[in-house]
């Protein structure tokens, strides 16, 4: 048996999920594209479409700058599987966790996954910080301008009018 989630016909669906993505050290626009690249190969992921990269400044510790960016996916997979595969997937381009915060090679967080609000020890949906972060909102109001956060009942484009965008530039 393989080491994917495996669901019975009638649990089989296709979730429609908000992944971000970041990077700040090594070649960034690079790891990025292998990124996309990379879900996109990825059993159980489709890629239907990902937004334009974004240079941002960073939240936490002095360090570069980012690159950011959101990816639309539609996965046969349970939340908590989807996130063991993204954070496989940053270890395959060294991400290493020295800092809260700090650089990474590449950064994937999953933001929403359907209108499922979760809220366990290592996984919280709608990722809880998305609301602050315009290098989170824009990136995804340009792909999904009108999905609903399940938590403010607003869409991403009205979440985005509520934030500071000051320092987010599309590349």
């Amino acid at each position: 048996m393989s080491n994917q989630t495996h669901f019975s016909q009638s649990e089989k669906q296709e979730n429609n999920v908000a992944v971000a993505l970041g990077s700040n050290l090594g070649d960034s626009l690079t790891i990025l594209e292998n990124a996309i690249q990379t879900l996109s190969k990825t059993p159980g992921i489709i890629l239907n479409t990902y937004s334009s990269w974004y240079q941002t400044k960073p939240i936490g510790p002095e360090q570069p700058d980012y690159l950011n960016g959101c990816a639309l996916l539609k996965v046969e997979l349970t939340p908590h599987k989807l996130l063991e595969i993204l954070l496989d997937i940053e270890q395959q381009f060294k991400r290493v966790r020295l800092e809260h915060w700090g650089p990474r090679t590449l950064d994937l967080d999953l933001i929403l996954y359907n209108d499922l609000v979760l809220d366990t020890p290592n996984l919280q949906i709608p990722h809880p910080r998305m609301r602050e972060r315009a290098f989170v909102l824009v990136p995804l109001a340009e792909i999904a301008a009108n999905w609903i956060d399940p938590v403010s009942s607003k869409a991403i484009a009205q979440l985005l009018k509520e934030v500071e965008c000051d320092g987010v530039c599309k590349i």
